[in-house]
């Protein structure tokens, strides 16, 4: 069920009378026309991450007979200088092309414990460390004990380091190894040899966690979690997340004022006709009730603006929003997403978190949907609220129909491209644990479902599903992102479990 209500009968039994307050002053004063623009590249509002890259080296003397210097093309100040312009161009080269925000700092040297000791973690997110040569006591006072770390060696992509050869396990965590007190504040997975890509993807997962914990979420008629009513409170305290609550007797006054405002109406029939002009747009309800989303999507975006939010979820979705929005927030919460905010329907605590982290790793919509009975290695995936600008750029074809349980207002029914690749993450009710896998669309079917659906054929173990959690809802979006979402998870608080294909 979408939108947790049972029949039409029961919402449209419900008065306006009874659902608001007495009507109070509102401003009446228009939206900016392009306040909603779908020509406007996607963009998700998000801090840049800070990295400090910091070259670690040492100048070896020459003695005459003996062994002086240690493996490695850094050997000199005139080496360590041309090796830190060397990375502070190809630094300036990865974060031109990063889809996310990174603040790269000017590179440091540092030749001695003593100089390590006087950087401050405080001031970037992540020390990228590149250790050319020097002690391992060097190495390890370089190692961050509060902030994220990641060492990048080389071997051809440009002077050999040292550390090629010599990092090992005596320095580093094994592999899923817990970070712990007395373990090494990095781990194996934390290496990267030459390849920018390799940092690449490491970065945009440290950037999803920097922006993931501690994210402010307005939750419009408050906050709850689907059979896990203490997902909000875990939430709140494993991710510190601002869930800042507003009342539906405090925004119903807002609704009927936008109803009874003719300049704003007037504003959301423009957007509303521009939305049904776009290719592959088909209107299959009431135009009244594409206008009225339109209305709903001013209004939050008002809401988010005072709350300095980029997260929204609402409650009670039929049973309130419905009779004071005379339309269903379906669409409005589609048009919210294709253009860079995350908004959710629900408020379930249980899967926003995880929609959360998704939707900053990947950089673009995601699609909180409710899942099916694997079999067949198939999955059936529909909610009413889908994006349609999934890729970040096009605009998928969409039916636009009423919400499904209600036959009222108005919902997208996207048609996803077969063949599209597709990331999965489905939430272990409150316990913090997530499972990710792997899919495939083979279809969009039109059942008696939600009206956004897709079969999809899933990779891996699928069997493995049939022991997990399906109540609570999963989170979709385009692409393969299950590397990243491995490596923040445990940075995150999340335990991780990954269905691999065989």
């Amino acid at each position: 069920m979408c939108c947790g209500h049972p029949s039409r009968r029961g919402f449209l039994q419900t008065s306006l009378a009874a659902a608001v307050p007495p009507v109070v002053a509102f401003a009446q004063s228009p939206w900016p026309g392009d306040l909603w623009d779908p020509g406007r590249p996607y963009q998700a509002p998000g801090a840049a991450l800070r990295v400090q890259p910091v070259l670690m080296y040492r100048v070896p003397r020459r003695r005459e007979a003996a062994s002086w210097k240690s493996w490695g093309g850094v050997q000199s100040e005139e080496a360590a200088s041309e090796e830190a312009s060397r990375i502070a161009q190809e630094l300036r080269t990865l974060a031109a092309g990063a889809e996310f925000g990174l603040d790269v700092r000017p590179v440091v040297k540092v030749s001695s414990p003593e100089a390590a000791a006087r950087l401050d973690e405080a001031e970037a997110d992540v020390r990228l460390i590149y250790p050319a040569t020097g002690s391992g006591d060097l190495l390890q006072a370089l190692m961050p004990q509060k902030s994220d770390g990641i060492i990048f060696v080389r071997r051809r992509s440009g002077p050999v380091y040292y550390w090629y050869e010599a990092l090992s396990t005596r320095y580093l965590r094994k592999r899923n190894q817990p970070a712990a007190p007395g373990a090494p504040p990095l781990s194996v997975n934390d290496v990267v040899v030459d390849e920018a890509g390799e940092l690449l993807w490491r970065l945009r997962a440290l950037y999803a966690v920097k922006n993931f914990l501690g994210a402010r979420v307005v939750a419009l008629g408050g906050a709850r979690g689907k059979y896990a009513p203490e997902a909000p409170q875990v939430a709140r305290e494993r991710f510190r997340l601002d869930i800042v609550e507003v009342s539906y007797e405090s925004f119903a006054p807002r609704i009927r004022a936008a109803l009874a405002d003719t300049r704003k109406v007037a504003q959301a029939e423009q957007w509303a006709s521009r939305y049904l002009a776009l290719p592959g747009t088909t209107l299959e309800t009431d135009r009244r009730f594409v206008i009225n989303a339109f209305l709903l999507y001013g209004l939050f975006r008002e809401l988010l603006d005072e709350h300095d939010a980029s997260i929204l979820t609402i409650a009670g979705c039929m049973g309130t929003i419905l009779p004071l929005a005379e339309t269903t927030a379906c669409l409005t919460l589609s048009l919210l997403n294709d253009e860079g905010r995350l908004a959710l329907c629900e408020s379930d605590f249980v899967i926003i978190p995880a929609c959360i982290l998704l939707w900053r790793i990947a950089g673009a919509p995601v699609f909180l949907h409710n899942s099916t009975f694997p079999h067949a290695g198939l999955v059936t995936c529909a909610h009413c609220t889908a994006p349609r600008r999934m890729n970040r750029t096009r605009y998928e074809p969409a039916r636009i129909l009423t919400h499904y349980e209600s036959e009222y207002g108005a919902a997208p029914k996207v048609e996803v491209p077969a063949g599209q690749a597709v990331t999965f993450l489905n939430p272990e009710y409150a316990t913090c644990r997530w499972i990710g896998m792997r899919g495939v669309v083979e279809s969009n079917p039109f059942y008696e479902i939600c009206r956004s659906q897709q079969d999809v054929r899933l990779k891996g173990d699928w069997r493995r599903l049939l022991d997990e959690v399906r109540d609570s809802h999963w989170v979709m979006t385009y692409g393969d992102w299950l590397r990243e979402a491995g490596y923040a998870a445990p940075r995150a608080g999340v335990k991780w479990e990954t269905i691999e294909p065989a």
